[in-house]
């Protein structure tokens, strides 16, 4: 009861166009406008069906999410779901990978954003903008959620109506049968003209689905926002069943859009997709405008790492899995304790930025997807439990297709995380996850006998 208290004193400040912005937010990221162009030449068109099959499956998991958050809207968040259903100890495994996550991406976002902002400033030295941007953004957090709210839902704003312009000037250019460079032109038939749908085969198709699930890290964040929303009964189911409509316009429509533009053997992976179709028109300041909106979406993944990281680390607090400290709130309803920790820890890519800037975003970033497919796994399992005790499930929000579909999205990912394996760019990361569990699975214990004392 007492931990419950606890979790009431959050301010719900969130609105229901927070809460929308927050789940688009966190299904967009650096890894569709920069990394597309990679993924397109491993897979080909293919990699549509890939973002097809990722996008049903995660829309899956979100429901469960969501009939887990929506049977108890007095907890704060999934993670204390996990210790109703799963028990302390994957509580204290959840929550702490679920904070190594968000710091992780935050991390490679920041890294990202130092070489962003050299675009424009190219002799300042790389470990200056990461410094400027967690002071900032952590200012921004302590003020209060409603700010955050704020903030977040520009940013994603402004990384939506960058989508929506590529996929209608594609569109325009198809209509038209515009002329591109290289002698071709704007054509749906480009998708299946250079080597078919499938070029580069069944392999080239399956290591396409790594590249994908790392670019929808972070949607599962509504479950985060449950104990500060102000209306979570309605606000939460909307936000999750808006999902499958922003994957088909978003990843498919501008994937779409940007091979049937360019060819996909044609479209280079030295600058984003984004750039060589804005270039295709004769936008000018194409590079620039786009550095913009990938720098937006840096600072985007960085703001919403501070805020779920602080919410992970007052949950685990609330539940005796971390020192006490970080269940107090600031009288704004903010648990500035955790946020102040959370964000120090971020002052170490700082430092790495300074000591190595080349090797950091590759291992960084492969840790925290592994990691966040870990969590939705998690998820998935905690949810299998609850309709176990709860056999009727939730009637107002209810998983569709249980028991099936939640044992098929469970073995999904975990055929990925597998498929990770046999990609040797991601095989480190895997060992170093793997690595990570072993330890706060060894520490837990550790920590019950200390308790005791």
């Amino acid at each position: 009861m007492a931990d419950q208290e606890q979790q009431q004193k959050l301010s719900r400040s969130l609105k229901s166009r927070h809460i929308t912005m927050i789940a688009i937010g966190g299904a967009i990221g650096t890894g569709l406008f920069l990394g597309s162009g990679s993924a397109i030449r491993k897979a080909g068109p293919s990699i549509i069906l890939s973002y097809l099959i990722v996008g049903i499956f995660c829309f899956f998991m979100m429901r469960a999410l969501g009939e887990l958050i929506m049977s108890d809207t007095s907890k704060h968040s999934f993670i204390d779901f996990v210790k109703q259903y799963l028990g302390d100890r994957m509580e204290f495994i959840t929550g702490w990978t679920y904070w190594s996550c968000w710091l992780s991406l935050a991390m490679a976002d920041l890294t990202a954003t130092g070489i962003y902002l050299r675009y424009w400033f190219p002799n300042l030295p790389q470990w200056i903008g990461p410094l400027v941007i967690i002071v900032l953004l952590m200012l921004i957090n302590m003020i209060n959620v409603g700010l955050f709210g704020e903030f977040e839902s520009a940013f994603s704003m402004i990384k939506v109506l960058a989508i929506l312009a590529l996929i209608v000037i594609g569109l325009a250019m198809v209509l038209l049968h515009t002329h591109v460079a290289g002698g071709n032109y704007a054509s749906f038939a480009n998708l299946v003209s250079h080597g078919g749908f499938f070029p580069t085969g069944p392999f080239g198709f399956l290591m396409s689905f790594q590249m994908v699930v790392f670019a929808f890290v972070g949607i599962e964040m509504v479950g985060l926002t449950a104990g500060e929303t102000k209306n979570p009964q309605r606000d939460i189911p909307k936000a999750i069943n808006a999902l499958p409509v922003r994957i088909g316009l978003f990843y498919i429509g501008s994937m779409i859009a940007i091979m049937s533009v360019y060819p996909w053997n044609q479209i280079v992976t030295s600058s984003s997709p984004f750039v060589q179709v804005f270039k295709a028109i004769g936008i000018t300041g194409a590079a620039g405008i786009l550095n913009f909106v990938v720098l937006t979406a840096a600072l985007s993944a960085t703001n919403s790492s501070i805020f779920s990281t602080s919410r992970s680390l007052y949950s685990l607090a609330a539940g005796g899995n971390a020192p006490q400290r970080f269940t107090k709130l600031s009288n704004k309803a903010v648990p500035n304790a955790a946020l102040q920790f959370s964000s120090a820890i971020l002052f170490i890519i700082v430092i790495l930025n300074y000591i190595m800037p080349a090797g950091i975003f590759n291992i960084v970033s492969g840790v925290s997807t592994i990691n966040f497919v870990f969590v939705w796994l998690i998820i998935l399992w905690c949810h299998i439990q609850y309709r176990r005790q709860n056999p009727a499930g939730l009637a107002a929000f209810k998983m569709p297709g249980y028991p099936l579909t939640s044992w098929l999205t469970l073995i999904f990912f975990c055929a990925v995380l597998i498929v990770l394996l046999f990609d040797a760019s991601t095989r480190t990361s895997l060992i170093i996850s793997v690595i990570w569990f072993i330890v706060l699975f060894i520490a837990y214990p550790l920590l019950k006998k200390s308790r005791a004392k």
